[in-house]
């Protein structure tokens, strides 16, 4: 298994386990059943409300002892509504409970936008907090904060364009050691790419298979199928793979971190054994010609022009 390897020596496994849209008992065995196969990156957030169901499943594990706590590298994020200084720590250590942790390994802000505190989603533009209200920074040196504190031993943003998180760096005491967005052949993103390797920030691809089973209100009419594109069905053939194994493999070829969701014991399993799936430089060429910059994740049910909000990811 191919690994991002963090300035004090610890180790993420490139592919991960996904947990948006997976809820209840279906995600408490989906954990379960990742970490039996041999997966040891788990992805969650405050947002999708299973932390709790996760911290079950990593509590179950742990007490059997075949797995131990430092084996297994544990994400959860900040949501919208958290990001005021003194609404920050509170939220980590409510994800801590619910996940029955002592820390995290990974904590992230999950978008660059501010909600009000009682707000989950907002439905007006006063349910949002400026930039100007609640500037980045603000939010960033808490998180700074419980990384001295040992609450979480890294921190790192998501959704952040090139530009957000560039303003970030020039700020932040500690910077930003990983930058969560939508990835996948179709959304190639070479230029923030090539941005986070240069400042030395990693970065993980949401979405690796196209997030079909989101919600109809997010879905755009006519959405391409990831794994129905000729050039993916063709190298998968040809490796005897299948197309949802190619498209999480070039992620780990690229350097970055992947978490591909499932709740399916032999999907997570597929999904894991594409960390055997070696693609040539051909065929890494042949993906690279694929990029249309084309997002599912389009961040405009974010939007709100009134307050600063005009396009998330700058662009």
């Amino acid at each position: 298994m191919k690994t991002l390897e963090f300035e004090n020596k610890d180790r993420m496994h490139a592919i991960g386990l996904g947990t948006w849209k997976a809820t209840g008992n279906d995600v408490k065995k989906a954990v379960k059943n990742a970490l039996e196969i041999g997966i040891r990156h788990i992805d969650t957030a405050a947002a999708y409300g299973n932390e709790s169901e996760i911290g079950e499943a990593l509590a179950e594990v742990f007490e059997e002892g075949k797995i131990r706590r430092e084996d297994v590298f544990i994400t959860s994020k900040l949501w919208n509504n958290a990001h005021q200084e003194r609404s920050v720590l509170p939220a980590l250590q409510e994800s801590l409970k619910k996940l029955q942790l002592d820390y995290l390994d990974l904590y992230l802000i999950h978008w660059p936008v501010a909600f009000k505190a009682n707000v989950n989603q907002p439905s007006s533009p006063s349910d949002y907090l400026s930039l100007e209200e609640v500037p980045i920074i603000e939010t960033w040196r808490k998180m700074e904060e419980a990384k001295e504190n040992r609450l979480v031993r890294h921190i790192g943003v998501s959704n952040f364009s090139k530009e957000k998180l560039n303003d970030l760096i020039s700020k932040a005491t500690h910077k930003p050691e990983m930058n969560q967005v939508e990835l996948h052949p179709l959304l190639q993103q070479d230029e923030l790419l090539n941005f986070c390797k240069k400042e030395g920030v990693f970065m993980t691809a949401y979405s690796p298979l196209g997030s079909g089973d989101r919600s109809k209100n997010m879905k755009g009419e006519d959405e391409p199928n990831l794994m129905e594109l000729d050039t993916i069905k063709e190298i998968a053939k040809k490796n005897n793979a299948t197309p949802a194994q190619v498209l999480i493999s070039w992620h780990a070829h690229r350097g970055c971190g992947v978490i591909p969701k499932s709740t399916s014991k032999d999907h997570i399993e597929l999904n894991f054994r594409a960390a055997d799936l070696s693609l040539s430089e051909k065929e890494l060429e042949q993906i690279s010609k694929l990029d249309k910059h084309y997002r599912f994740i389009t961040g405009k049910f974010f939007e709100e022009p009134s307050k600063g909000y005009e396009n998330i990811y700058d662009e």
